[in-house]
């Protein structure tokens, strides 16, 4: 006699697991009293066996094929939690090993249809060239960020800031927290009128607009998004600060101008993979003047043991293509090695934890309306993507690292005062 799915839910997870599996043979599984998950045909098992973890239930989920009681598909979190807290598999012994096989057998797992929302494997993404050239990573970046300028205009906010914001306060907004982050970075970077920025990812032009606006400079920033250059350079002409600011549908790497006084990379680092930290470290000094500053600002890993992203995970396949992660220590050595000084090293995890939470709460808000311009697929994605990001950054999965650095001259002048302050005065 085969297990029913209710049974071999309980004999892999346990009877108490904090929750209940429903599923399309009759059969339940787990606590009476927990998060009910309904598995609502074959195809949901089959998502499940075929990839464990987080891939298969998103596969299930954004399918339709996997229902879950009561959840909040804008703001998913409080079910991410219960999901990653109480699903932790055991090691089957015995009896239970030999019934579980037989279960695998009868089901028998097959390559599953994908929603349409997923990017290809590794093998099929070499049709767009070598992983981290240029062709390719310009269809990464256009799978994520040319989503539809309007939608992130809601998620996002006004200020269309789509990195990690730096709370001043306990009561502060979100949009509050993404002036005063860039507010922060221009001090960081010393900026004072008549410099020259270049801004690498600039995403929407946020901090273009704001170092110029605010501090005086002139400021060039480049975006392999050509949705987020056509908004930018569209803002920056309503600012009329088209004089002194540019926003370039282009890859960092075909910047040729030199001589900056300053290089702000704010959530760049993240997608132009591990082993080009060299390259990319040495083309961004080789862009500065001497006593030059750089302001790298990225997600991180909290050790430096495990370069990469999972392959076959849900941010890989949904969120961020080639996308790769490693500890800040990894970052700093690569910096010193390609000649920057090291002066300023900061974490911000917790403010990124409270940044997606008020992304989630910007989705739920407009929930309608996202899901009338991407699609309800891609704002499940988006939910599922921003509550799962929260938990990693709450709980030290991830972190977010600004560390700033100098092109110190050869005479070992490195433009910083002797102890730099870089918070204002009522902070």
């Amino acid at each position: 006699m085969t297990l029913t799915v209710g049974q071999a839910f309980d004999r892999v997870f346990g009877p108490e697991a904090p929750v209940r599996v429903v599923a399309w043979d009759g059969s339940e599984g787990g606590s009476p009293d927990g998060l009910v998950l309904r598995l609502t045909n074959p195809d949901a098992l089959n998502h499940v066996l075929t990839a464990p973890g987080d891939l298969g239930l998103a596969r299930a989920y954004l399918l339709g094929d996997l229902v879950i009681d009561g959840i909040d598909e804008a703001d998913p979190y409080d079910v991410l939690r219960v999901i990653g807290d109480g699903l932790t598999a055991r090691r089957p012994t015995g009896h239970d090993a030999v019934e579980l096989a037989r279960f695998l057998a009868h089901h028998r797992p097959h390559p599953p249809a994908l929603p349409p929302e997923e990017t290809p494997g590794q093998l099929r993404r070499m049709a767009q060239g070598l992983r981290h050239g240029k062709a390719r990573d310009a269809a990464a970046i256009s799978h994520h960020y040319d989503v539809s300028n309007a939608f992130y205009e809601l998620v996002l906010g006004p200020s269309m800031t789509y990195t990690c914001a730096c709370f001043p306060t306990d009561e502060a907004s979100l949009e509050e927290a993404q002036a005063y982050k860039y507010d922060l970075v221009a001090r960081k970077l010393g900026l004072q009128p008549g410099m020259r920025l270049l801004d690498v990812g600039c995403g929407w032009g946020g901090m273009v607009r704001h170092a110029v606006k605010h501090y005086g400079v002139t400021a060039l920033g480049v975006t392999l998004s050509r949705e987020q250059a056509s908004w930018a350079q569209a803002a920056i002409e309503a600012d009329g600060i088209g004089d002194r600011a540019e926003v370039r549908h282009a890859d960092y790497r075909d910047v040729t101008e030199r001589g900056f006084d300053a290089i702000s990379s704010i959530g760049l680092t993240e997608h132009i993979g591990v082993g080009n930290y060299p390259a990319y470290f040495r083309f961004l000094r080789e862009r500065l003047r001497d006593e030059g500053r750089l302001l790298n600002h990225c997600i991180t890993r909290p050790d430096n043991k495990h370069a990469g992203l999972p392959p076959r995970g849900f941010i890989n396949r949904y969120v961020f293509p080639d996308g790769e992660l490693t500890g800040s220590g990894d970052i700093v050595r690569v910096m010193e090695d390609e000649g920057f000084e090291v002066r300023h090293h900061e974490n911000l995890r917790e403010h990124y934890a409270r940044t997606c939470a008020a992304w989630n709460a910007n989705l739920a808000k407009h929930w309608d309306d996202c899901v009338e311009l991407a699609g309800l697929g891609t704002a499940r994605v988006w939910g599922l993507y921003l509550a799962g990001s929260r938990l990693g950054f709450e709980r030290n999965e991830i972190q977010l690292h600004q560390v700033l650095a100098s092109r110190t001259s050869t005479e070992g002048v490195s433009g910083f005062a002797l102890r730099p302050r870089f918070e204002p005065a009522d902070h």
